[in-house]
């Protein structure tokens, strides 16, 4: 099985209304991940690399180590979960990216993340 199919990712976005000011073209999102182990091993995420774009088409980095403080490990047929955020300019963007990850083995792949959007309710059918 290809590494990459051994990783499934979830994604739930969510529209923070009382910590945005549509005025001033600040929109706040949070967004649940969940990165479900399909595989017979053991994995530890290492590191993201998200691409963010807004409605406009900016679009922004962001590089790091682990998620929100963490390098969880995750076991097989187990799931991590954790929630994050960003903050747009515009009321509609996506967001994309992949997990560095490295198995018990010692082997090194990217874990893609599914390109998802961020919107704010009622602006999209």
């Amino acid at each position: 099985m290809d590494v990459n199919s051994q990783i499934k990712i979830k994604v739930e976005t969510e529209f923070i209304e009382q910590q945005s000011d549509i005025a001033d073209d600040k929109f706040v999102f949070t967004y649940t991940i969940t990165i479900i182990n399909l595989g017979q091993r053991s994995v530890t995420l290492k590191d993201r690399h998200w691409i963010i774009t807004n409605a406009d088409g900016k679009e922004s980095e962001v590089k790091g180590t682990g998620v929100v403080g963490e390098t969880p490990t995750i076991k097989p047929d187990t799931a991590y979960q954790y929630t994050s955020g960003t903050v747009l300019e515009t009321p509609v963007g996506f967001m994309q990216g992949s997990y560095g990850m490295v198995d018990e083995s010692g082997h090194k792949f990217k874990a893609q993340i599914p390109m998802f959007r961020l919107a704010q309710p009622g602006l999209i059918q």
